[in-house]
């Protein structure tokens, strides 16, 4: 059962509301690691907008959009083939389906070797140029958003408020813009390709704005099954950070998205994917019985976010 938690009378409610409102994120993060989050006051048309400016980039022609391409992990445009997402769990697979812009943050902290490998400068599409506007104003509601929700996370647990954004006063994070092409522009899919492979997120939490579609997301408990969809709501999961951090009381939410459907070869999705993470240098260290589940041994959150990071980087 995947709930939806309503922001509003955990701002405003009395202590047996928030208590309520706890009690259920608990429920929901110890199953299938996915909440849809309601009442987050973040305006239905930025996000629109940013959907309508992003678009006119991808369907650039590709040599247009060829001198911002990156790697996994940089700033700027991750092409048809860049990444497999099922690397991330250790399976090959065929190249995902989808195009992105990826942005991430670029606020230096003033240490050298941390900025040039977490803090670098976001780049900007000139064919484009509202978009800067658009998400440099999404990017700070989704800050503000994702400290609230850790909050959310610290009370169902039973701790301070300040369990996790104790660790988020400089963090890392990314964002992409993640275009799904239908399948009359991909072709048929390759036997065991999606429009992005299973895996699990890599950071703490991850807060996403979707469109339903027949290709669109599942999430998996014992079984896959379709995302629950809202379109007032906005879809959080946790990451393996956050899974590790509570001792795995919570699971990292598993999930891919579908194939572009052979019923519907004119469906193209569009998704706003921010991805949370915390301070470099943060040891991630399992929160203890009876809360933790298991003991893993602490680990130094950026070293891991990179392995993975190159996990899914596809070179060719």
């Amino acid at each position: 059962m995947i709930p939806v938690v309503d922001l509003r009378p955990w701002r405003d409610g009395d202590p047996a509301d928030r208590a309520a409102i706890a009690a259920a994120v608990d429920r929901a993060l110890s199953t299938a690691g996915f909440l849809l989050i309601a009442g987050h006051d973040v305006d239905p048309d930025l996000r629109s907008r940013i959907r309508c400016a992003a678009r006119r980039f991808f369907r650039l022609p590709e040599d247009a959009k060829r001198p911002y391409a990156v790697r996994v992990g940089g700033r700027g445009w991750l092409g048809p083939g860049a990444e497999a997402n099922s690397y991330a769990e250790g399976t090959p697979s065929p190249p995902d389906l989808k195009e992105s812009w990826s942005f991430a943050a670029e606020e230096p902290t003033g240490d050298a070797v941390v900025d040039g490998e977490w803090f670098l400068p976001n780049v900007w599409p000139a064919e484009v140029p509202q978009l800067r506007t658009l998400v440099t104003d999404y990017l700070e509601r989704m800050r503000a958003l994702s400290d609230e929700v850790l909050e959310l996370l610290a009370a169902a647990l039973g701790g301070p408020a300040d369990l996790f954004t104790r660790h988020t006063r400089h963090p890392t994070w990314g964002f992409n813009i993640n275009w799904y092409p239908a399948r009359e522009a991909t072709g048929e899919p390759q036997p065991g390709q999606f429009r992005i492979g299973p895996h699990t997120d890599f950071g703490t939490i991850t807060v996403l704005d979707r469109q339903n579609g027949r290709g669109g997301l599942q999430v998996f408990t014992d079984r896959w099954e379709d995302a629950p969809y809202d379109p007032a709501a906005l879809t959080v999961n946790i990451g393996d950070l956050m899974a590790r951090w509570t001792g795995d009381r919570w699971r990292s939410g598993r999930h891919r998205v579908l194939p572009p459907p052979a019923e519907d070869p004119a469906e193209e999705l569009m998704s706003l994917v921010y991805f949370y993470e915390c301070d470099p240098g943060t040891v991630v260290t399992s929160l203890p019985a009876p809360v933790g589940r298991v003991r893993y041994e602490p680990f130094d959150s950026h070293g891991y976010l990179r392995e993975k990071l190159n996990a899914i980087a596809l070179d060719g």
